[in-house]
């Protein structure tokens, strides 16, 4: 529960037009801290100060919660956006680890707006593998590491996509328990498998039969979080204590966030309710767990598995 962190999207908070309603910065990071994260996310650009002494004063003097780091949209298997990308990557590398941010999250976009997923070819995926340890060099002259996030809608979406990269390149991974479900990826095993190259871990449960028309390309994402694909931890389809226990068991000592999607659709909630409810459910399930693991049956011999696969 120490490393224990949030992100503005489980309070609604997202860019795409008609996500819902946006709660303002100093409610969602006042109310993270009364819930008791100890840090956050950056969130969707914009959202939060642009530049780093401004976003430090606000998440750090202001509401006592650290910056972790962000995730990072980014085009990595189109040669002609290369450019773009290193000064994206420099863009928010730059002002996340000004602020304190060490983990750059990076998700592999089919186009900066977000277009269908589409098939990528050899040299695509090539490109990919150069541009993944291109970012890595970037963020590590901040201070940072890259975690690259398995996401829905993305080149890395699905169990062979997650394999290709893990075999063609050396990127470290945000373990998204959600996303890796919905993939067709057991996130149990890949938590064993992969675990020498788990950077971060987003926590997020999901309904996997409200996720199928969104797997399917019948809805959007939005369209999914809206009707509740993501779940409070603990009333999904996700193996959540399972994984936990897993990367515990295996020495894991970064950050937890909790990262469940979610959508405002009606007026903006009076204070004391809205999503700060749901965060409340998915943080009483994690004591269960936190309480579970310091059992002493719960010990278990520390060791980093070789990577594998997914």
């Amino acid at each position: 529960m120490e490393r224990l962190s949030g992100a503005p999207v489980s309070w609604g908070v997202c860019e795409v037009p008609g996500w819902g309603v946006e709660l303002s910065p100093d409610r969602v990071l006042r109310e993270m801290r009364e819930v008791g994260l100890r840090a956050t996310e950056l969130g969707s650009v914009g959202y939060l100060p642009s530049e780093p002494e401004a976003l430090r004063r606000l998440v750090t003097d202001t509401h006592g919660l650290r910056l972790i780091g962000g995730f990072v949209p980014v085009v990595v298997h189109d040669p002609t956006q290369a450019e773009a990308t290193v000064a994206e990557t420099r863009r928010a590398a730059a002002l996340m680890s000004g602020a304190g941010g060490t983990v750059f999250v990076s998700a592999a976009v089919t186009s900066w707006d977000w277009e269908t997923r589409r098939p990528i070819d050899r040299d695509g995926w090539r490109h990919t593998m150069k541009m993944l340890a291109t970012i890595d060099e970037i963020v590590g002259e901040y201070g940072m590491v890259q975690a690259l996030h398995p996401h829905l809608g993305t080149i890395v979406e699905t169990a062979d996509d997650v394999r290709r990269v893990l075999d063609g390149s050396e990127v470290g991974w945000t373990l998204d328990m959600g996303h890796l479900m919905i993939g067709g990826i057991d996130p149990v095993q890949f938590a064993v498998d992969a675990f020498a190259r788990v950077r971060h871990v987003h926590l997020k449960d999901v309904d996997l039969g409200l996720a199928e028309p969104v797997r399917a390309g019948e809805e959007s994402i939005m369209e999914g979080v809206q009707a509740g694909m993501f779940t409070s931890l603990g009333l999904g389809d996700v193996p959540v204590a399972d994984i936990i226990t897993s990367l515990e068991a295996s020495g894991y000592d970064q950050w937890y966030v909790l990262e469940q999607d979610a959508a405002i659709t009606g007026p903006v909630p009076l204070i004391g309710s809205g999503p700060i409810l749901d965060v409340r459910t998915s943080i009483e399930f994690l004591r269960t767990i936190d309480a579970d693991l310091r059992e002493p049956h719960a010990g278990v011999a520390k060791t980093r598995p070789s990577v594998s696969g997914s």
